[in-house]
């Protein structure tokens, strides 16, 4: 199984499939996997490692370039509603992601590497899928996803553009990651806010006087240039920590560096800040700073973030970086569906769509295979109910007015809960409970109609 997940040949003399998917990320290996789950030949395309991206860094399909968390577990959160959903629904990166924890409190932290090997495994493993290591450059005909990604290449982004008639796009981040060992443990401690979990986090506590001059030298850093820079597009959910700093000096005590639920056990009070380390791999070696995606210069990177307590020695197995990203107008493009409106046989997936986080884009890539496959056997494609996060969401990019900005799951996109009795109004976890479990009702409806099929792989990994 290696050898062929290593073989990356570029030969393209094989008959046309069912099903074309573009795109080797999270969106596009579900997507690829959904299809080929529902009786198609599908032929995923992956232009990684014949050409790299400025975020990517290996070969394996569904690599984690941001962060490796999938956001919170439970089914209070929005985030822990679309995982459930994506659970039940048999998604492949779902199965390999439960498959490949590591210790993150009440999220999902992922084994980055073993994740996406996972994932690579399954796809090459399955006998309806070939894997093309090559750069297409064209929209394929017939049945087709696209889910390239806000890093699409400049030859196809171009086509793309053709047919949307304008492109979009905001910039994103990536935190550094360090290496453990180099954490002085004698200055940090190990916990999970509020005790939620096991103590998952290596958290480094500032008093007052640390936190406000490691704010001025972090405001007064250096900043990575990049080229035809637009300071009004950052995407709001996934700021650069020096940005949050620049806004006021007390932003990141309520933002990435909240201490609130994280008592230092040493003294037992909270300290004024705290920076949070989460564990980024299976054997607990590499930890990446939580909420520190960045565009500092990599040497301010370090002057700076080595003033953090703790961090003082702090070795990088890779420094914050900031890119470009492109996303669609999916409101005046696309229909719930993920089909282009002009365009009957080609879907769009992840993040291209206008939606933000892994769980999102999988979510967006499982509706879009989905579809291409019903269409590839000539059915019409499906929408998910209106009352499902995964439904709501694809509901919200295709019909928002105005201008659409990157979105994450949210508790505004289903139903709210109805009122408790007589007429009471219900504390906050119980309505959040009462909707997931509204849309968990609304999904087995869906399930019960018999549009779903198909079992994912017991990851080897």
């Amino acid at each position: 199984m290696w050898s062929r997940i290593c073989d990356f040949s570029t030969e393209d003399d094989h008959p046309v499939a069912d099903v074309t998917v573009i795109g080797g990320g999270l969106a596009g290996s579900e997507a690829a996997w959904q299809a080929a789950e529902r009786g198609c030949s599908v032929e995923l395309w992956e232009m990684r490692p014949i050409k790299q991206t400025p975020a990517h860094r290996t070969a394996s399909l569904a690599e984690l370039v941001c962060s490796n968390s999938m956001g919170n577990l439970s089914l209070e959160t929005a985030s822990g509603l679309l995982k459930e959903e994506l659970r039940r629904l048999e998604s492949v990166i779902i199965h390999c992601a439960d498959a490949n924890v590591v210790p993150a409190g009440g999220a999902l932290g992922l084994a980055r590497e073993d994740f996406s090997l996972a994932v690579t495994e399954a796809v090459y493993g399955h006998p309806s899928i070939r894997v093309i290591r090559k750069e297409i450059t064209e929209i394929p005909v017939g049945p087709a996803v696209i889910a390239t990604g806000p890093l699409t290449s400049d030859a196809l982004a171009e086509k793309i553009a053709a047919i949307s008639g304008e492109t979009l796009f905001f910039y994103d981040a990536a935190s550094p990651i360090i290496f453990r060992e180099s954490v002085d443990q004698e200055k940090v401690y190990l916990a999970s806010r509020y005790g939620k979990g096991e103590a998952a986090y290596l958290n480094c506590p500032m008093n007052e006087e640390e936190y406000y001059a490691f704010v001025e030298a972090l405001v007064e850093a250096e900043l990575a240039p990049i080229k035809d820079f637009e300071e009004d597009m950052y995407f709001e959910g996934c700021l650069p920590v020096e940005v949050i700093a620049r806004r006021g000096p007390e932003t990141l005590r309520f933002g990435p560096m909240k201490p609130v639920g994280l008592p230092d056990p040493r003294t037992g009070k909270e300290p004024y800040a705290v920076v949070q380390l989460r564990q980024d791999d299976a054997e607990g070696r590499l930890f990446n700073m939580v909420g520190f995606q960045t565009r500092l210069k990599w040497g301010e990177q370090k002057l700076v973030f080595r003033t953090i307590p703790g961090l003082k020695n702090a070795e990088f197995a890779r420094m914050g970086v900031m890119h470009r990203n492109t996303y669609l107008p999916s409101n005046r493009m696309l229909d719930a569906t993920m089909r282009v409106r002009t365009g009957k046989s080609l879907f769009f997936a992840g993040q291209l769509t206008g939606v933000e986080g892994y769980v999102e884009s999988t979510a967006m890539g499982y509706i879009a295979g989905t579809n291409a496959a019903r269409l590839a056997r000539g059915e019409e494609p499906i929408k998910m109910p209106r009352g499902t996060m995964m439904g709501a969401l694809a509901y919200y990019i295709t019909v928002k007015e105005g201008i659409l900005q990157p979105i994450n799951s949210n508790w505004g996109l289903v139903p709210a809960a109805p009122k408790g009795e007589n007429g009471c109004r219900l504390s906050k976890p119980e309505r959040r409970a009462r909707q997931a479990r509204m849309a968990l009702a609304a999904l087995e409806s869906f399930i019960g109609v018999g549009v779903t099929g198909g079992q994912a792989p017991v990851s080897k990994y």
